[in-house]
Formats: structure tokens, sequence, C-alpha cells
């Protein structure tokens, strides 16, 4: 059995690290070399690093930072951010990125994940799905959130699967900031109808939430920003605590 990831995520904008609640009230969050540096040696599995406003903003996610987190970590580093073409990925992977995050871009052009995965190998290329519970059921947003688009959460899970993404990154925005616990519905939907692995986000506040979204929605890995960046869980207790309650972590 594959071991079950924990994943900080670092959120960036302006160069600092932030986090918000349901994708607002954004909030600083430290400097992110100091807290990838920090999340490396607590035993992380995995770090995500998000530039969150390179696509409202239409500018490239930035590279140098990129480069100066690869330097201070030697654990698995997913970027995402304003990535729309091949050579934005062949950058960042430069830089020492080990995986790429798509979402808009993949949105607008979905033939980008099918050229990305071409060229990378699917095991590069992580499709991000920001979600949110609408009227009409779980909808897939773009641009940071802010603009509900015609796909459903499911069909464009399955869309992406199909063309090649390696993994995705769901992200319910109803959870989001909210410490009441992943969306254990719609990440288990995707998790049982999809053959690749699933990394639920949005909604940890407690460490039972983590072994429920692993147990009850077969999450691959759990993501997680702001109960790691301001001290609430520390991920050696998190990972004792999901080892005793018999899940597969590496410790």
């Amino acid at each position: 059995m594959l071991t079950k990831r924990i994943i900080p995520c670092l959120d960036i904008k302006n160069g600092r690290t932030v986090k918000g609640i349901r994708f607002e009230n954004i909030r600083d969050a430290g400097d992110p070399v100091d807290l990838a540096a920090e999340y490396a040696r607590q035993g992380a599995d995995e770090l995500v690093f998000l530039d969150i406003t390179a696509t409202n903003e239409k500018r490239k996610t930035f590279a140098a930072l990129v480069r100066d987190i690869s330097r201070h970590i030697d654990i698995p580093f997913t970027v995402g951010g304003g990535i729309s073409t091949i050579s934005d990925v062949e950058l960042l992977l430069h830089e020492g990125a080990d995986k790429v995050s798509v979402n808009s871009a993949a949105i607008k052009a979905p033939e980008l994940i099918y050229e990305l995965a071409k060229r990378f190998g699917s095991q590069c290329i992580t499709v991000a799905i920001d979600t949110k519970l609408t009227a009409a059921g779980w909808k897939v947003f773009s641009r940071a959130g802010t603009i509900e688009t015609t796909w459903s959460t499911l069909d464009w899970a399955r869309e992406v699967t199909a063309l090649g993404a390696g993994e995705i990154l769901l992200t319910s925005m109803t959870n989001d900031g909210t410490k009441a616990g992943f969306a254990l519905d719609i990440t288990g939907e995707i998790s049982r109808l999809i053959s690749i692995p699933v990394i639920a986000s949005g909604g940890a506040g407690q460490m039972d939430h983590f072994s429920e979204v692993f147990n009850e929605a077969q999450a691959d890995a759990a993501l997680a920003a702001s109960i790691f960046h301001f001290g609430e869980i520390q991920i050696p207790i998190l990972k004792k605590y999901l080892a005793s309650q018999h899940l597969p972590i590496r410790i």
C-alpha cells in the first residue's frame, strides 16, 4: 500500500506566504524560504508552492523564489501559478521544481494538459481544481476562484485524467480556511472515479480531519496551510497520530 502524503502549501503573494478564508481575507504567514526549510526539516512528504495572483495579474510565477526554495529543501516540490506554456514548465523545472500545477490555463485550453504530459511525463503534471458547492452542485472555478466555469467537478476530473494528468490537487473553496474539515463528499467521489492520485485541500483544522479524508474519502495525500504556518499542528505529531490510526505514513 502506498503511503499517504502530508503536504504543506505555500500560497505566495508579493513574495510572501499568505493565507485566507475561502480565497478571501488574505493575511501574511511568513517568509516562504524559511517555512519551506522548516517543513522539510519536520518531515513533510512534499511541498506545494502556489503563486496565487500570477494568473489574475497576467504574469509568470516567481522563478527566482522557486530557485531559492529548492536550494533549501530535499523533498519533492510542486509549483503553480500563471503556467500556460511548455517554456514556463521548462524554466520552473530548471529552477528546481519537481512538478508543476496547472489550473486556469488548462481550463481555457485543455489540450495543454496533453501537451505537457507528452513533453515532460504525466508524473510531472498536477492539475489543480478549485471547486465550490453551488446550487447546481460542485462546480469548477478558474482565475484563483473568481470565475465559475461550465464544468462540473466530476466531469473535469474525468477529463483531465484522460488528457494525461499525473494527479489532481482538489481544493474545496467551500471548506478552505474554515478548519471544519475537508470536503469528504466530493473528494471521495473523485477518488473513486479516477485512477490517478488525489490531493485533498481545504478545511483542515485538526488531526482527525486528516484521518477522515484518508479513510472515508480515500485521498492519496492531504494538503494544508494555516494550521502548519501558525504552529497549530506540528507535522511530526500529526504523522505519529496517523500512524497510530493504522494509516500508511512515512515517519
